[in-house]
This record gives structure tokens, C-alpha cells and sequence, in this order.
């Protein structure tokens, strides 16, 4: 099967390519980029107007399957991630049973393959049941395919394990991926300040972030040792992280786009569909983690996606769960936002989307290059359009981008040569 990609623009950090180029797919390997192919291929894509990117990889996401089918599935997940143009997704392991088997690893990967839409690279817990108590098997959890460790939205409070994890995750060539919450100050519903008291909801302290981060950066520069924070929405986290990546510490870290598009004054407008862990901060940690984009600090854009059921988010403020959608925005969001704007150019946004998280994950993904897998995003800058609820492909509905204009649009997503997501309109 052949299929050739005609007359777009090249996007690929790795050969510092903004270019407009063919590019020609043979099975599922890219096998030439020239400005003009001609050659007889079983589909010519028009990609006139169009951006031709690698694969986005979120290296953090929520697929809820197995226990919480009711709020997404890896089918209605791997569908919604298609559809934002992502070709890679790593799984957090907050599911029921967690994945600190490799019985329960297995069946996530099996059902990942029969679904065959996008890449499913699970995390691992690092510790039974995400109970924080007793460390997994990280070997044989790395050997039933994990791509990773994680507790996420559960820290591993304990120092001496956290730091354990660490040696053992670094000797086997792998990573711990940090939910940084210090649970002794982090009740709450949204960022503490204003808003919350406002709300008369309890605010969440940044600190509960940062104390966490600083442990963390802490073990990392000690013992010359790779840490990996999640989520980081402070301009605290973003200073600390800049400053040991300045000391030569093997520190890497994520962000999500609800960071840099939102502070907390959204959840006045979009109330319990603004509330997530970490929360929305203020207009300072916004522009700081702006800037850490910018100058390479933070590694990776990540969605941190996680659906919830409508009634669930009905709750209320103070006890709905955290978390909102975002495969689908996320590439708009990052356009409109930090492109469009000026902020960063699309090259940085394919660092931080494509590049930079299959070097974390160690996976030949993220460049588009004549040898390497035909894992590619195709997408339109200018296309402008309102986000409408009626047309959301995840399973869940909570995000604050319902109805709200966004700049930039997938068209088409090719996984191993194969195109798994086609824009009708």
C-alpha cells in the first residue's frame, strides 16, 4: 500500500525542517521526502493548505478501562485520541484492577490491539494497588510491556520508596513519572486565593506541588538519578526545575494546555469543567509556564486526560472529581494559544508534542524522516471553529473548551502508514 502526501508543509524538529515537501508512505515506512514526487500511489493525500507533522505522543493520559468503562474505554479513548491527532498514548495505571500485574498489563495491551487504532504504551504502578506500601516487580513489569512507572494521582508519599523506585527504574533503562502532591496541604477543590474563598470552596495551596517537586529534584541531583514531575502548573515548580536543569540534574517535566491557556478564574465560567489536579492557577504561573515552553525547561505537553461521567461532575465544586478531557483540544488549544500568538513556533510545538516525549519514552517515534514509521499528523493552521459539546468523540464530555474558538484542526491521522482518522467536513 502506498500513499503519497501532496504539496504540505513539513514540520520536524529533529532536522529543523518548515518546508513544503511530498512525502511517500510505502507499507508503513516513509520512504521519500522530495518537493515534488511523482509516482504512481494507491492514495494521493491533497495536502494543500496543510501542515504535515509527526505523530503527537501523550506521554500522560487517563483511559479509565479496566473499572471505569462507564466514563471512557480504550476503544472510545484511542478514538478520541485519533481524532486530536495523537498516535501514541501512555495510559496513567488509576484503573480497577491497577496494572501492578502482568495479568492486568496484558489484557490493557491485548485490547489496545484489538482496538488498532493508535500506539497504547501502559504505565505500570510503582507501588501494589497505588497504596504507596510495597514497590512492584519493575522488571517483569518492564518484560509484560510497561512503558513506565507511575502513581499518578497518588504520590508516593514515602521518601525512602520513591527513592528506591528511582535506582530501580534508572538501572533498567526506564523512568518514574511523579505525581507531586504533599497530600498534608493540598485539600481542596481549585487554587487557593480569591476565587475559592469567593466560592466558599477550600483552596488548594500551591505548595502541595512544589514541596513534592523539590523532594523529587532533590533525590535526582543526590543521586544522579532521572526524575520525571507531572503536570507542573506553578511558576514555583517551573524556577526549580530551570535551575537544576541548570546544575547539570537529570530532571525532566510536563505541562498540559489548560496550564497556558487558563488560570483559575475559568472555573467562574466553566465551574466544575475547570477543576482538575493540579488546579488552574493564577495569570504569574500561566506566563511562567509559557516561558518554561519557550526555553526548553518543560520537555513535554502532555493532556493529562481523564473523563468522567456527567453526573460525576455534577457533584458540585467541592466534591466533583478532578480532571477534564483533552485529546481533542489540544492541539487547538496549543495553536491558539502559544502559536498563533507568536509565543512559539510550530517547530517548538512539535519539540514539546512529538519530539521530545519519544526520546523519554525511548521510542523511534517523533520525526518524520525518509526510514522511520509512517506516524504522522496532518492538520490545518487556519481552520477556525467553536469546540461544540454535540461533536466531542470521547466518551466524557468535561472540558472548558465547549464552545469556545479555536485556531488549528486535525484533517488526518496516519498510524504505521495506515490513516485511522479522516475529517469529513
Amino acid at each position: 500500500m502506498n500513499t503519497l502526501l501532496k504539496n504540505g508543509t513539513v514540520i520536524d524538529y529533529a532536522s529543523n525542517t518548515n518546508a513544503k515537501l511530498d512525502v511517500l508512505i510505502e507499507n508503513d515506512i516513509i520512504v521519500k521526502i522530495a518537493e515534488n514526487i511523482d509516482v504512481q500511489a494507491d492514495r494521493v493525500i491533497d495536502c494543500t493548505g496543510y501542515y504535515i507533522m509527526p505523530g503527537m505522543i501523550d506521554v500522560h493520559c487517563h483511559l479509565r478501562e479496566p473499572g471505569g468503562e462507564h466514563k471512557e474505554t480504550i476503544e472510545t479513548g484511542s478514538k478520541s485520541a485519533v481524532a486530536g491527532g495523537f498516535t501514541t498514548i501512555c495510559p496513567m495505571p488509576n484503573t480497577n484492577p491497577t496494572p501492578d500485574s502482568a495479568i492486568v498489563l496484558q489484557q490493557i495491551i491485548e485490547r489496545a490491539k484489538e482496538v488498532n487504532l493508535c500506539n497504547i504504551l501502559p504505565y505500570s504502578s510503582v507501588t501494589r494497588g497505588e497504596k504507596g506500601q510495597e514497590l512492584v516487580d519493575f522488571k517483569s513489569q518492564l518484560e509484560a510491556g510497561a512503558i513506565a512507572f507511575s502513581d499518578d494521582g497518588m504520590p508516593v508519599e514515602n521518601a525512602r520508596m520513591i527513592r528506591e523506585a528511582l535506582f530501580e527504574a534508572n538501572k533498567l533503562g526506564t523512568f518514574v513519572a511523579e505525581h507531586c502532591e504533599e497530600k498534608s496541604v493540598s485539600a481542596g477543590a481549585i487554587n487557593a486565593g480569591p476565587i475559592a474563598r469567593r466560592l466558599e470552596v477550600e483552596g488548594v495551596l500551591p505548595e502541595a506541588e512544589e514541596i513534592m517537586a523539590a523532594r523529587d529534584i532533590v533525590l535526582a541531583e543526590t543521586n544522579n538519578l532521572h526524575a520525571h514531575i507531572c503536570h507542573i502548573s506553578t511558576k514555583t515548580s517551573v524556577d526549580m526545575i530551570r535551575s537544576a536543569k541548570q546544575r547539570g540534574v537529570k530532571v525532566t517535566c510536563e505541562t498540559c494546555p489548560h496550564y497556558y491557556s487558563f488560570t483559575v478564574e475559568e472555573v467562574l465560567e466553566s465551574g466544575v469543567n475547570a477543576k482538575m489536579n493540579p488546579p488552574l492557577r493564577e495569570e504569574k504561573d500561566r506566563l511562567a509556564i509559557i516561558e518554561g515552553i519557550k526555553d526548553g525547561t518543560i520537555d513535554c505537553v502532555i493532556t493529562d486526560h481523564a473523563p468522567h461521567a456527567e453526573e460525576e461532575k455534577a457533584r458540585g465544586l467541592a466534591t466533583a472529581p478532578n480532571g477534564i478531557i483533552g485529546f481533542e483540544t489540544a492541539l487547538g488549544a496549543t495553536i491558539t494559544n502559544l502559536v498563533d500568538p507568536g509565543l512559539i513556533s510550530y517547530l517548538d510545538m512539535v519539540r514539546v508534542m512529538c519530539y521530545n516525549p519519544a526520546k523519554l519514552l525511548k521510542i523511534d517515534r517523533g520525526e518524520i524522516a525518509e526510514g522511520k514509521v509512517a506516524d504522522i499528523t496532518i492538520f490545518d493552521p487556519n481552520r477556525e471553529y467553536v469546540f461544540l459539546k454535540e461533536k466531542i468523540v470521547s466518551k466524557s464530555k468535561n472540558t472548558p473548551w465547549i464552545n469556545k474558538k479555536l485556531k488549528g484542526q486535525v484533517r488526518y491521522t496516519i498510524v504505521s502508514g495506515r490513516v485511522v482518522y479522516e475529517r469529513g467536513e
